[in-house]
C-alpha cells in the first residue's frame, strides 16, 4: 500500500501531465498550501519565469489576518493573486493545484480569483 507522501507525489505529477495537455501557451497558476500559510504564483513555463506571485506571508495580508491557515486567508490570496495578474496584463491562466485536493483552502483560492477577474 502507498503512503500519503507517495500518493501525494502521484496526484502532483498527474495534475501536471494533464495541464501541458490543456494549457495552449497560457500562464499556470500553481499553488501551495501547508499547515501555516498559503502560497500563489502565476508562472509562464515558455519564458520560466514567475509574473506574479501572493501569500499569507506579506505584511499588508498579515497584519488583517487572524490565521493564515484557513478559508479566508485562502480567499485574500486568491484576490490579491488575481489583481496582480491583471496587472501584469493576465487574463487567463491554468490552475495547477498540485497534489492538493480541490477541497477548502485550495477551493477558496480558486473562486476567490475566479470572482476577482481570472479566468481559468
Amino acid at each position: 500500500m502507498l503512503k500519503g507522501t507517495k500518493l501525494f507525489q502521484r496526484r502532483r505529477q498527474r495534475v501536471r501531465t494533464s495541464i501541458r495537455q490543456v494549457a495552449a501557451g497560457r500562464p499556470r497558476l500553481s499553488i501551495h498550501r501547508t499547515n501555516l500559510h498559503m502560497y500563489a504564483q502565476i508562472i509562464d513555463d515558455s519564458k520560466g519565469i514567475t509574473v506574479a506571485a501572493a501569500s499569507t506571508l506579506e505584511t499588508d495580508i498579515k497584519k488583517d489576518l487572524k490565521n493564515g491557515s484557513n478559508r479566508e486567508a485562502a480567499a485574500v490570496v486568491g484576490k490579491l493573486i488575481a489583481e496582480r495578474a491583471k496587472k501584469a496584463g493576465i487574463e487567463q491562466v491554468v490552475f495547477d493545484r498540485g497534489g492538493f485536493l480541490y477541497h477548502g483552502r485550495v477551493k477558496s483560492l480558486a473562486d476567490a480569483a475566479r470572482k476577482a477577474g481570472l479566468d481559468f
